[in-house]
């Protein structure tokens, strides 16, 4: 099977895009083709023997051929008009804006492109922080209580500290520990430089937090190892950065039976039938023996390939289990209706 890695973006998470596809080359089998968006939302296929970091810093991606998207895949022009860019199935692989937002799973929907990845509904829920707590609710996932404001708001935190966070942004951008009031003006005018709406939680020193990440296949979950992330009070922007390249093994979290359980069954319920076609991580905190979501990551770093045995194969196999959309039948009967009735 050729997978088609589509990455880049518009999005301040651009770069870590590029990071988390080219770990990709060390953990599929698959034969590869590289479509990279950049910035300005044009396409360009870039071979895998030369793809790395410095060629798209140094803008060298623009010698490439240049992509269009159309029906059923990408194209480039050629002395005949056009030549199809052969794969079999794309990886969503943009994390943050146009990838995880639904721009991009709206694009490949419309051009009936197979894909790996959260479909548009799926963006709209996870992408959104204040959503997210949301669908959480309403699938009986517990969350931590926040409060929810927009720019110009009035922003009252009666007790420190605090974790504020812009609600389209993952990667700890633009993400404050806020400790004192003399501190939240700055904290807040932050997190608004990245985003216009933002959610204040309360900061759990030292809570457990645990990943897990999973997918649907056959109608069945098929689950990783479940994670305790690097014991450090935040991860910043900096090592989550480093995270996204990461394609060795994770260490699996000591954990009870029951705990495994709760995590999994809440994974379960916010999966559901909203993410199938994608790999998704959660991120989950654990307070006084009850499971909290922190985040749902519809495009995880690296896609999360470090947590399980034998990704490869599991990847392949989701390709291969992809959900369909009925067609649409249109025979304009209520159409040829109203002009029999004109014509009496």
């Amino acid at each position: 099977m050729k997978i088609a890695i589509v990455f880049g973006g518009s999005s301040y998470e651009h770069e870590i895009s590029i990071v988390s596809s080219i770990a990709m080359k060390e953990v599929l089998k698959n034969e590869l083709v590289y479509i990279f968006c950049d910035q300005n939302r044009d396409f360009f296929e870039i071979p895998q023997k030369i793809i790395k970091s410095k060629l798209f810093s140094s803008g060298e991606y623009t010698k490439c051929d240049k992509l269009f998207i159309g029906k059923n895949g990408f194209f480039k022009k050629s002395m005949l008009g056009q030549k199809a860019i052969a794969f079999d199935v794309v990886l969503n692989l943009t994390h943050g804006g146009d990838g995880e937002d639904g721009v991009l799973a709206s694009l490949f929907e419309f051009f009936k492109i197979p894909f790996i990845g959260p479909r548009v509904e799926a963006c709209s829920v996870s992408s959104h922080k204040f959503l997210t707590k949301g669908y959480a609710k309403s699938v009986n996932v517990k969350t931590i209580d926040y409060a929810f404001y927009t720019k110009g708001d009035t922003i009252e935190v009666p007790s420190f500290p605090v974790i504020i966070k812009p609600v389209r942004l993952g990667s700890s951008i633009g993400v404050s520990i806020v400790k004192s009031l003399e501190e939240l003006e700055y904290a807040c005018d932050v997190a608004f430089e990245f985003d216009d709406a933002i959610i204040i939680e309360p900061f759990i020193s030292g809570v457990k937090e645990y990943n897990l990440a999973g997918t649907k296949i056959n109608g069945e979950f098929v689950f990783s190892m479940i994670e305790e992330p690097q014991k450090v009070e935040f991860l910043d922007f900096d090592k989550k950065y480093l995270d996204f390249a990461r394609t060795s093994g994770a260490v699996e979290a000591l954990l009870s039976s029951e705990i495994q359980e709760k995590i999994k069954e809440s994974f379960k319920k916010l999966y559901n039938t909203l993410f199938e076609g994608s790999l998704i991580r959660c991120d989950f905190f654990v307070v006084d023996n009850e499971v909290y979501i922190n985040e749902i990551n519809s495009i995880p770093g690296s896609m999360a390939n470090y947590l399980f045995d034998d990704f490869n194969t599991l990847l392949n196999s989701l390709a291969n289990n992809l959900p369909t959309k009925k067609p649409i039948v249109i025979n304009y009967e209520y159409v040829n209706k109203i002009h029999s009735c004109k014509g009496k």
